[in-house]
């Protein structure tokens, strides 16, 4: 009996840090309000003080068109990939000394992965996947 409760207390154990895990969407909706004064996504996104974010995962950093980019952006050679944005969300002046971007970044990885589970939605045309 004793090792069926210990044995089922585990697995709630591995079961909660699974599901907590797990980008949310709905999560990564909320982190983005934290965005939305400089950037815009979705469809009729427009260029603010930062660049539209359609179509971010998979685009070549500073490249989206009629956006200003720093130097520092547009020769950075980055590719705006899962990994890269991690970094980049986390300390957005650690990844890309001289960036415009003057977000101190998001320091909860469970944040930024919901977050970039978010931007994933949304094509080049604004329209969620």
């Amino acid at each position: 009996m004793r090792k069926s409760l210990m044995i089922l207390a585990a697995a709630m154990v591995i079961s909660t840090t699974a599901a907590t895990a797990d980008p949310s969407v709905e999560q990564g909706e909320t982190v983005f309000k934290r965005c939305m004064a400089c950037h815009a996504i979705g469809e009729g996104a427009i260029n603010k003080v930062g660049p539209s974010l359609n179509g971010i995962v998979g685009r070549k950093s500073g490249t989206f068109a009629g956006y200003s980019y720093s130097e520092a952006n547009k020769n950075s050679g980055l590719v705006w990939d899962e990994p890269t944005l991690k970094e980049y969300l986390k300390d957005p002046r650690a990844k890309v000394p001289g960036t415009k971007m003057a977000f101190a970044g998001i320091p909860k990885p469970d944040e930024v992965d919901s977050l970039i589970a978010y931007l994933k939605q949304f094509g080049d045309d604004g329209k969620k996947k």
